[in-house]
């Protein structure tokens, strides 16, 4: 049975994504490869169609969180190199290895289970080796460790290291954030040196794509700055790919004194007409948004009153006499002069874009929008 919301629909523009793709690959030195990160299904944009438009766009190699992640994507038949940015574990190392996934190692012990993996399946398992320079998650952290390491690897005949990486954890922030991230890249330098020839060394993430293209080494992971939201300010320009859209359901007038939604903490001040939305907090619209947060109607704002409900919202339709049910309303996009980004979303809700664009969830329909005809590309 479908479980969607009838009239809540978000629309993925594919056009953006390749758009977005080919600025990210102007503004990186031509000498660096370019890693996709199309992890938690594209950051909620569908992970099959976006790595198939990047593909066709200039990434050279896609990243996922899981080996999961990765094994659906080559059941879509896509081919491209495709690394893990999670730890390898003993539980799905064995379908990492069987579905050509470049794992990712930082133990020796993780290295073995890559071995036997690949020993048990006659396969060859590929590895990244990840290096902690301050971000405090996974990784090896000095030279001892990485040559422990290093040493498991080549007495591994199963094991191939291709590459190595570190992720920066305030490249988005202001001067100190840049230091610390100098510090890291410093860092991610040293452990660097001494590792085997014709390794692929990345550590540039969206914020240093745009802030420190110098950092670019052998190759960049466009993360954030893919789906049209640069983690800091920058020039270049960006288009965001997602919009969400709902449907007024019912329209009325209150009067001074009435109360709209839980809690009543909107009283009204005199007569005002209010739209009810077909979403709420069950579709990802965060409930903390409420009383704070704005929606569009007819190309004009429409202050959202009192508190989100599971599966509805109200707003003040009083400045858009035109306002009707069934009429379309952009919770996120553009319509007419107006626009709601994913930041205008998180500000209100006190959370980041990042959670707004995976926010937005399984019962809203996603479709595609695509203009070029190029999805489809042998990857």
């Amino acid at each position: 049975m479908n479980n969607l919301h009838p009239r809540n629909q978000r629309v993925i523009n594919l056009d953006h994504i390749r758009g977005n793709m080919a600025e990210l690959r102007r503004i990186t030195p031509k000498s660096a490869r370019m890693m996709a990160v199309v992890k938690a299904d594209a950051y909620g944009h569908g992970a099959e169609e976006v790595a198939r438009a990047v593909l066709a766009s200039g990434a050279d190699m896609l990243a996922v969180a899981s080996v999961d992640e990765g094994a659906k994507l080559r059941g879509c038949g896509i081919r491209a190199p495709i690394l893990v940015l999670g730890a390898v574990t003993e539980g799905d190392v064995a379908d990492g290895v069987r579905h050509r996934l470049i794992q990712t190692v930082c133990t020796e012990k993780m290295v073995q289970m890559c071995e036997k993996a690949g020993k048990d399946s006659g396969l060859i398992a590929e590895v990244h080796m990840k290096i902690d320079t301050g971000m405090g998650r996974i990784g090896v952290r000095n030279r001892a460790e990485r040559d422990a390491v290093l040493k498991e690897a080549e007495r591994s005949p199963h094991v191939r290291l291709s590459g190595a990486f570190t992720h920066f954890s305030d490249a988005d922030d202001g001067e100190e954030g840049m230091r610390y991230t100098e510090e890291q890249y410093r860092k991610f330098r040293y452990l660097c040196d001494g590792l085997p020839k014709g390794l692929t060394c990345h550590c540039a993430n969206s914020a240093a794509i745009h802030r420190r293209p110098d950092f670019a080494m052998d190759m960049v992971r466009a993360g954030i700055s893919l789906y049209g939201y640069p983690p800091v300010p920058q020039q270049s320009k960006l288009t965001p790919c997602m919009r969400w859209t709902a449907k007024i359901s019912h329209v009325k007038e209150v009067t001074e004194g009435e109360y709209i939604s839980y809690g009543r903490t909107w009283k009204a001040a005199g007569k005002t007409r209010i739209a009810t939305i077909t979403c709420g907090y069950a579709d990802g619209y965060h409930r903390s948004a409420g009383g704070k947060a704005s929606v569009l109607i007819h190309g004009k704002r429409a202050p959202v009153l009192g508190r989100i409900c599971m599966d509805q919202m109200m707003a003040d339709v009083t400045g858009i006499p035109e306002a009707a049910p069934e009429d379309e309303v952009v919770l996120m996009g553009q319509d007419g002069d107006e626009s709601i980004s994913a930041e205008d979303l998180a500000a209100w809700s006190g959370t980041i874009s990042y959670e707004i664009l995976l926010s937005v969830g399984s019962r809203v329909e996603r479709k595609f929008e695509d203009h070029t005809g190029k999805q489809g590309v042998e990857a």
